[in-house]
């Protein structure tokens, strides 16, 4: 479930950097080596009141990250992503590896160009409800030799802490096709009041997997992440926007709304 998600996101990063005057290719000819180092921890304690139903860990989560370096025949990489400890140790090991795999999806795409991945200009949240943990990896991508800018990577991972497993745009919702007009219906509402203004880009929102592939969870409702070019220019900068859960109970699959907003 998570690599469908993930390749999910890898094509929505592909349209957006198709829109740039220079993309990058890779795909490795040889395994990556890496190096991984714990550069940050903070512990997360849950912001609800609702009781988990069956994960009940004794130690809070702890949010932390690491730094995973090194380089493929068309990659160089440098970038810090999300990690977990502590809590129960089956949702803090899917919800890292679901990180790690997420990156190498980025590694391992196919631009056009030889390309270097670094820490994007803004760090994406990560959230860890009584239910629920999710979180957004921000990747700066630039061509080598570079061109006239780099773009962002966009790759989310939200993980059941009921079950420690991974929670899909399909899992979401009783009815996939379903929910995602409804999320292209709401984001038609939602954008004109953000950045992108009245003329945002709408095939960036047209009811497809791939458009809405980056959402994270909150309390107050699903959050759309959209990429370089998906729904403006680039100055626009990364939009995110926040579609309440009252606007999505109906096609919630059941339960779902319950977990996702904890």
């Amino acid at each position: 479930m998570t690599r469908i998600r993930s390749m999910a996101a890898a094509l929505a990063v592909t349209a957006a950097l198709a829109g740039c005057s220079t993309s990058g290719t890779a795909t490795p000819a040889s395994a990556p080596t890496t190096t991984d180092v714990t550069v940050t921890t903070e512990r997360a304690e849950p912001t609800s009141a609702t009781p988990p139903t069956t994960s009940d860990a004794v130690e809070p989560y702890v949010v932390g990250s690491i730094r995973v370096t090194g380089s493929t025949d068309n990659a160089t990489y440098d970038v810090a992503i999300p990690q977990l400890s502590g809590g129960n140790p089956a949702v803090t090991a899917e919800f890292n590896e679901s990180m790690r795999a997420a990156l190498q999806d980025q590694i391992d795409g196919d631009y056009g160009y030889d390309f270097a991945l670094s820490d994007g200009y803004s760090t994406g949240a990560t959230y860890v409800g009584r239910r629920v943990i999710s979180a957004e990896q921000i990747t700066d991508w630039i061509a080598v030799p570079p061109g006239a800018h780099g773009n962002s990577l966009l790759a989310t991972v939200t993980i059941d802490a009921d079950t420690a497993e991974p929670i899909s745009l399909g899992d979401a919702f009783i009815d996939l096709d379903v929910g995602l007009s409804r999320l292209s219906d709401r984001a038609a509402k939602i954008l004109p009041t953000t950045r992108a203004g009245e003329s945002f880009e709408r095939s960036g929102i047209e009811p497809t997997v791939a458009n809405f592939a980056n959402w994270t969870a909150s309390p107050e409702g699903m959050n759309i992440h959209f990429g370089d070019y998906q729904v403006g220019a680039y100055g626009i900068g990364l939009i995110t926007i926040t579609v309440p859960w009252t606007d999505l109970s109906d096609v919630l699959a059941p339960g779902m709304q319950d977990v996702l907003s904890s």
